[in-house]
């Protein structure tokens, strides 16, 4: 089937189990599945409910759509993702980014477990991203390489603001209201399963990455290309080293 097609056809199927219109999606990354609890639920979808839908292998992603009300807003939560190092494509990795927009998100916020790079960072400490190095797409894995999906962008999408800047601002000032001390930092995707070596951490840290981890950058990547506004967030988990 193809791709247009296919999402069109898992759109349909979400429209038949739920008639709920979110405007923001949240991507939940390892760890933080829970956060999913403090939704207001008017639907959830596993995964394994929608025809070609790719399905998360990994034992901590619950692999399942919330649908609610978080503090006042329409969301649809994912509890879990795939990755690239499960064995997807990433048009598999990045196809429920397509979805969402197509049941009309505006706002993605993309969250993660990422390992720290800037000796500054510690276990505990959260990161706002404010660029990405795309490691795997520079290496060929882009996930906007092949033909051209016309219905959600131009070929060749403007990156230079990778995260929102006005999500960005909000994101602040709602830490410091709530009095949580944050990072601004860039986050280095890499495609895994293995951690990093100390030759490749030292490699990162001289191009510029504070935080490192295997999610989140190809989401974005496809996001922009379909006109969604993106606010990315690193739970830090480790030090990288």
């Amino acid at each position: 089937m193809p791709e247009y097609e296919r999402i069109c056809a898992c759109v349909e199927e979400v429209r038949k189990l739920t008639s709920f219109q979110p405007e923001i999606a949240l991507v939940l990354g390892s760890g933080l599945g829970d956060v999913a609890d403090s939704i207001e639920i008017e639907a959830i979808i596993d995964y394994k409910q929608i025809s070609n839908f790719p399905i998360s292998t990994v034992d901590s992603h619950k692999g399942r759509f919330v649908f609610g009300k978080l503090s006042g807003r329409n969301v649809v939560c994912m509890q879990g993702r795939v990755h690239y190092y499960e064995g997807y494509s990433m048009s598999e990795v990045t196809f429920p980014v397509r979805v969402m927009q197509r049941l009309g998100v505006e706002v993605l916020i993309l969250t993660n477990a990422a390992g720290a790079i800037n000796p500054d960072y510690l276990p505990g400490d959260v990161m706002m991203l404010v660029d990405h190095l795309n490691l795997i797409g520079m290496g060929g894995q882009n996930p906007l390489r092949g033909p051209n999906l016309d219905e959600f962008g131009e070929r060749f999408p403007d990156m230079s603001q990778p995260y929102d800047r006005q999500l960005l601002a909000m994101a602040e000032a709602a830490a410091q209201e709530k009095g949580i001390a944050y990072h601004k930092g860039v986050y280095a995707g890499l495609p895994g399963p293995s951690f990093e070596t100390p030759a490749e951490l030292r490699f990162m840290r001289v191009i510029g990455a504070d935080a490192v981890g295997m999610s989140t950058v190809a989401e974005d990547v496809v996001a922009h290309h379909g006109g969604t506004r993106v606010l990315g967030i690193s739970g830090i988990s480790n030090k990288a080293n």
